[in-house]
């Protein structure tokens, strides 16, 4: 039961109508006996929306698209990991305190170190704060970057954040890659017969990883599987990152299978 006491967390996005966070982070609440409560919000700006959290004190935030990377300025602290990256997607509120971190940088590469990241060509589909995230990890990791997005001055910015290279939308079907990421949210709920890349450029032996998980298994996924590709759904990214702000918020570990779980019975 929700009453005066129980603490209040949410997501910030927009649109946020697709989010699983609410019912992933609710289940984890209850089952760590936490008196609290976590909502869906699409405000129309961050600030309005950052000044609401101080007002209501909302504990903490998942923030989602397109707030990542704006929503920097209108916090009192980011840590260094996120501030690099140029994105947060969690904030802390530590008595009035707005902390901004970045769990998404983590959370895309674990899955991938086992097809070896280092020397290996991987595109990246996208420039915004998924890309920056996911980009930033590949970098660290030693990975040679293409990021190919439809906005070119984005694209060359992240580029050369990254010491990659940008290439045109237009020109992506000529790209050879051992890993393929789509960051963007093609294919995402209700638009699922999206492809965020093109289908001739997708060859055997790839690897292929989609952020997006709604559905789990986007048309990106099951083409790349029917060229006997190894593939990456973006629910293990999305757990790995919810999991991760979880334990920022209340010092503890969640049950990552549940949330899991929950995420496929909803």
């Amino acid at each position: 039961m929700i009453t005066a006491a129980t603490a209040l967390y949410c997501v910030l996005g927009n649109p946020v109508s697709h989010s699983k966070s609410p019912v992933v982070h609710n289940a984890a609440f209850k089952d760590k006996g936490i008196d609290a409560a976590y909502l869906a919000f699409a405000p129309d700006n961050i600030r309005d929306a950052v000044s609401a959290i101080r007002t209501f004190n909302i504990r903490g935030a998942s923030v989602t698209i397109p707030f990542k990377e704006v929503i920097r300025e209108h916090l009192d602290w980011i840590d260094p990991g996120a501030e690099e990256i140029g994105a947060v997607n969690t904030v802390v509120n530590k008595h009035g305190r707005l902390m901004g971190y970045n769990t998404d940088c983590d959370a895309a590469v674990a899955p991938l170190r086992k097809f070896g990241i280092n020397g290996k060509k991987i595109c990246i589909v996208g420039a915004g704060g998924a890309a920056r995230a996911v980009a930033h990890g590949i970098a660290l990791e030693g990975g040679q970057i293409i990021i190919v997005n439809r906005t070119p001055a984005k694209g060359v910015e992240l580029a050369d954040r990254v010491e990659g290279i940008f290439m045109p939308v237009e020109k992506a079907g000529e790209i050879k890659a051992d890993v393929i990421i789509n960051t963007t949210s093609l294919g995402m709920e209700p638009d699922t017969e999206t492809l965020s890349f093109p289908e001739q450029a997708i060859e055997k032996g790839m690897v292929v990883m989609d952020v997006v998980y709604t559905p789990v298994e986007t048309r990106l996924l099951k083409t790349a599987r029917s060229k006997n590709c190894a593939t990456v759904d973006g629910l293990s990214m999305f757990i790995a990152q919810a999991a991760a702000q979880f334990k920022l918020w209340t010092g503890m570990e969640p049950d990552t299978e549940l949330m899991r779980q929950t995420v496929l019975k909803s």
